[in-house]
């Protein structure tokens, strides 16, 4: 049986960046290379698969497979694609469609007139309408993904409209659900397009070259980039040559929707989204959970990597000193196997190591991003008492887990959430902790800018702002 470390955790889907460069320009050939480096810097969004699709004139040519980037795309991947001015990629963490590498994207798809590279960070609830739709019509599909369906219903719009913009357009008016896409076309053309409820972020950057969009500012920045505004929910933007030359609201009125996980537990608290810093948040999470869940303790530590943000705060509203509680191995793959039971109860060791130096004798505060199902969570707990916690005070920067989602986010089915099955006291005991205390949800959104942003925090309340399928909901019920 396979253990992976951090299965306990929710897992967002993907990444994508696309970037244009001026045709004027010495480095012109450089958009793979650009690529390749943003997808490093966003490996966290996804960990099962990465692909680039290059433009060599009315061509489109593009690499993939599963693993990591630097796995799917290695030297030898990437000597195969020509050099061009324009190109998009992908890292993918699957959630509808298994992990394989007709799934992996870019999804390049032929149409009589050309070729269009599509990637997506989302999940669109009604794509088996649209395929079964787009059957009728006699296309077919090789992949389980609803990114292939999104990128053969824009081609065939494309050719209906005789337009590239004007296909698009009519093609994401009959999405429903979360997406933040970018299409290549013949030439080098990009399109990139924000779903108008605004679930997943994406964002433009410039510089001297050309042009870039991408999932996270973090990308931007590791490429040269200077960070311009994000892309609006509802908003396309098509770049040619490197330069935007075109920006619309094809659909406006739709409440916006951020994510708010993605300020607990996905961006990189380097990355600013939507006008707010990942790292402020989750600094000013944990001085929340100082105020709504006080302690007297000796020393506060964050589980890494998403709680030491949380941790920062909690030691700065409480007083408590902030240490480091663990070493991570930072030198293991995505996955490891342990053959015995013996070997996986001890499975968080080989990740996160307890610094007996910094806990033992001591009443710590531990400061995690969220519990899930509870596994994690009690081997980590176990863990830092073995190396001489005298107590142990988990405290939590997310609301408990009670409802899953449908729009990217790939959160274990309801039945396995353990705040559904059991009390607060009773996921206490479970995972052995002196006292548990999880932030509110007026106080996670009050730490996220005061919830301005209007974020879609469904996981923790249920109320849903778009429409779910039963396809949907029997998709990501199967999962478990």
């Amino acid at each position: 049986m396979e253990e992976r470390f951090g299965m306990d955790k929710p897992h967002e889907e993907c990444a994508v960046f696309g970037v244009s460069i001026k045709s004027n320009l010495q480095d012109h050939s450089e958009a793979a290379g650009i690529v390749y480096n943003a997808l490093l810097a966003m490996q966290h969004r996804g960990q099962e698969g990465a692909g680039i699709a290059v433009s060599a004139g009315n061509a489109i040519l593009c690499e993939k497979d599963v693993g990591l980037v630097s796995e799917a795309l290695t030297p030898k991947v990437m000597g195969r694609l020509p050099n061009s001015g324009s190109a998009l990629g992908h890292a993918r963490y699957s959630t509808t469609g298994s992990n394989t590498r007709r799934n992996a994207q870019p999804f390049v798809t032929e149409f009589l007139t050309g070729r269009i590279a599509t990637v997506h960070n989302g999940n669109v609830t009604n794509s088996r309408d649209i395929k079964e739709k787009l059957i009728h019509f006699g296309l077919d599909f090789a992949a389980t993904s609803d990114s292939e369906v999104i990128s053969s219903l824009i081609a065939y719009r494309i050719i209906r409209a005789e337009d590239f913009l004007e296909g698009i357009k009519a093609a994401v008016k009959l999405l429903d659900g979360a997406f933040s896409l970018i299409i290549m076309g013949p030439g080098g053309k990009i399109a990139a397009i924000r779903d108008p409820n605004g679930y997943r972020p994406l964002c433009i950057g410039e510089n001297d070259y050309g042009v870039a969009v991408a999932s996270e500012t973090c990308a931007l920045d590791s490429c040269g980039f200077r960070f311009v505004r994000d892309v609006q929910p509802g908003e396309l933007i098509v770049i040619e040559n490197g330069k935007i030359t075109h920006s619309e609201l094809y659909k406006i009125g739709t409440p916006r929707s951020l994510c708010v996980f993605e300020y607990v537990y996905f961006a990189r608290p380097d990355s600013v989204i939507d006008g707010l810093s990942v790292y402020q948040s989750r600094v000013n999470m944990g001085a929340m959970l100082a105020k709504e869940h006080p302690v007297k303790a000796d020393v506060v530590c964050g589980v890494p990597d998403s709680g030491l943000e949380a941790a920062i705060g909690y030691s700065a509203e409480s007083g408590i000193p902030n240490v480091t509680g663990f070493v991570k191995n930072r030198y293991i793959g995505r996955s490891f196997i342990f053959p015995t039971q013996a070997q996986r109860e001890n499975a968080v060791r080989m990740k996160l190591n307890p610094l007996q130096a910094a806990v033992k004798d001591k009443r710590v505060v531990l400061v995690d991003d969220s519990i899930v199902r509870g596994t994690t969570s009690a081997k980590i707990v176990k863990a830092i008492r073995s190396a001489g916690a005298k107590e142990v005070h988990v405290r939590v920067s997310s609301p408990p887990f009670r409802y899953t989602c449908y729009f990217g986010t790939d959160i274990d089915s309801e039945e396995n959430l353990i705040a559904n099955r059991i009390s607060i006291e009773e996921i206490r005991k479970k995972i052995n902790a002196d006292t548990l205390g999880y932030i509110s949800l007026p106080g996670l959104l009050d730490a996220c800018s005061g919830s301005k942003l209007n974020m879609c925090t469904a996981c923790f309340s249920g109320e849903y702002r778009t429409q779910v399928g039963e396809y949907s909901k029997t998709l990501l019920e199967s999962r478990g």
